[in-house]
């Protein structure tokens, strides 16, 4: 009786390119207005000072400045400082 064996469930999947998520721009580092600080699936970080949330749950900048990350109360928040 022939027969080959299954490939296992790894091969079963169709093959996808990651979706680059995570952290963009890190602590300290300058920003522009309109750049993308994180990309992510739901909200990990929230907006904080001169920043927004897209609709995708993407951080972006509305000022120039360095970004900086706090914790308050448990919520990660993101900020841009100006210079």
């Amino acid at each position: 009786m022939a027969h080959v064996k299954s490939g296992g469930a790894t091969r079963q999947h169709s093959q996808r390119a990651g979706k680059r998520l995570g952290v963009k721009l890190y602590g300290g580092q300058t920003v522009k207005i309109g750049q993308i600080i994180a990309r992510q699936r739901g909200a990990q970080y929230h907006a904080g000072l001169n920043t927004d949330l897209g609709r995708d749950f993407t951080l972006f900048s509305l000022a120039e400045g360095v970004v900086q990350f706090r914790k308050l109360q448990g919520v990660h928040y993101v900020d841009v400082v100006a210079k």
